[in-house]
């Protein structure tokens, strides 16, 4: 009752105004987390609670309280969460970070609201990532396979081209399996510039991938504390579709450095006591209420499978976003800048880089039989990984003493690391390669390597596959 007379209700006892946060004395029957109108000269903002104690209230404005002034300004609590209205309409549309149209179109008619910040999955209720999801990039699709269901982050640094990986995920990224199943992309765009905005949506209306997107943008110039709620519309939109309507969702989140410079304005504003580097010392756990919404549901047909994507600040991987982002991820896909300077594309630095679920979605499933990929998947991606470490350190011996300092076996290790980058990490910006065409590019590499090198694929994979090899040449 005490929420229907807060809605009815505006208050007009706002004490203070320091950046995107109000402070409200005076009220009854507010709670954490609920949705507030904010109204002046019959302009309405919206925003939420963020602490409640006693009869204040402090409320973060998502709009921010630009021009707003403190006898002027009134506060209507409506006693519900911050909610999305959602329907299968919502494919093939852009919305803002806050939900609301941004391509122009008609309104989307909700078939239900749904609580923004989501309900945590019970952890008995989970079901295990193991089946793999096709990117069409070797450097991913070989060597750190995606699985779905997984959360897989990508650090990059400035100036490297995450967003060109971003775009080509989105076009390439599909499912292998026989029968045929539904398969959508969730796309969330933090604090980007309005030119890399209408990249995004050229690059996806052209390809026809907009028809499976759903394409969430906040801009730089649009309010910071709008990013705070991006990332949970969109994954809000996606538990939607994986969870009610049974599809299977690839949610890509970028960038969640901003995301995270958003939280630390707010925790200044608020004066909280900072922690690393001046983020809030909670960043861990609202970063962990983010990725933890990815995942697989026992009885339940879809999946959500996601790939935020960050900056590393200096190429700092010590940095506390990407630091924390690590622990709760389950590995991660790391751009190197010596790479992108040599000009290839993308420039994945496979020896840090790290799929923990790779070899539960690759293969053949050792329960079931299942063909996953190839059975000589795991094999095969083992030996490619261990042949370019050997080959980097030739690389490294080469410059400190000389070519001349190396053995036969070093200058083969070296010479199969360059072909490598330049055949198997290097691939065209709309080049989309099938798991066959990787895997059969990585047997033709591993021949540049003697039959006594290759130690970590078994004897019946090298007789079967290396000799098909020689007679397809042949």
């Amino acid at each position: 009752m005490k929420n229907i007379i807060n809605y009815l209700k505006n208050y007009e006892s706002v004490k203070n105004i320091s950046g995107p946060l109000i402070l409200i004395e005076g009220v009854e029957g507010v709670g954490y987390g609920e949705l507030v109108e904010v109204i002046q000269n019959e302009e309405k903002r919206l925003g939420k609670v963020l602490e409640v104690e006693r009869d204040k209230a402090l409320v973060q404005v998502f709009e921010g309280t630009s021009g707003l002034s403190l006898s002027e300004v009134k506060v209507r609590f409506t006693g519900k969460p911050i909610e999305l209205g959602v329907s299968p309409s919502m494919l093939g549309r852009v919305f803002t970070g806050m939900g609301k149209i941004r391509d122009g179109g008609p309104e989307i008619i909700p078939e239900k609201y749904l609580n923004i910040n989501g309900s945590p999955i019970n952890p008995t209720r989970r079901d295990y990532p193991s089946e793999f999801i096709q990117t069409g990039i070797s450097a991913i699709d070989g060597l750190n396979s995606l699985v779905r269901g997984q959360k897989l982050p990508i650090f990059s640094g400035s100036g490297l081209p995450h967003n060109l990986l971003a775009t080509q995920i989105v076009k390439q990224a599909k499912i292998l399996t026989e029968k045929e199943e539904k398969f959508a992309i969730v796309f969330a765009a933090m604090g980007i510039t309005f030119e890399e905005a209408e990249f995004f949506q050229k690059e996806f209306i052209e390809s026809g991938a907009i028809e499976r997107c759903v394409i969430f943008i906040n801009l730089a110039d649009e309010p910071a504390i709008e990013r705070i709620s991006t990332p949970r519309i969109a994954l809000t939109c996606a538990e939607y579709l994986a969870f009610e309507l049974g599809m299977h969702v690839l949610v890509i989140l970028t960038d969640m450095t901003n995301y995270a410079e958003a939280l630390r304005e707010i925790s200044a504003a608020r004066d909280e006591i900072p922690g690393r580097r001046g983020y809030p010392s909670y960043l861990y756990t609202d970063l962990a209420t983010i990725y933890e919404r990815a995942g697989r549901i026992k009885g339940r047909t879809g999946s959500i499978t996601q790939i935020p994507i960050l900056t590393m600040p200096q190429d700092d991987k010590t940095h506390p976003i990407p630091d924390l982002t690590g622990y709760i991820t389950e590995g991660q896909i790391i751009l190197s800048r010596d790479l992108h300077l040599k000009g290839i594309y993308p420039p994945v630095d496979i020896l840090t880089s790290l799929s923990r679920l790779r070899d539960k979605g690759i293969g053949v499933n050792r329960e079931t039989g299942e063909k996953l990929t190839r059975e000589d998947h795991p094999y095969l991606a083992s030996q490619l990984f261990a042949s370019y470490a050997r080959g980097k350190e030739a690389e490294e011996l080469a410059i400190i003493l000389g070519e001349a300092a190396l053995t036969e076996i070093d200058i083969l290790h070296l010479n199969f690391a360059k072909k490598f980058e330049e055949e198997f990490i290097n691939q065209g910006l709309n080049e989309n390669r099938s798991i066959e065409e990787t895997l059969n590019l990585g047997w033709k590499l591993i021949k540049m390597l003697p039959k006594s090198e290759i130690k970590r694929i078994p004897p019946f994979i090298m007789e079967k596959y290396w000799k098909e090899e020689n007679e397809n040449e042949s």
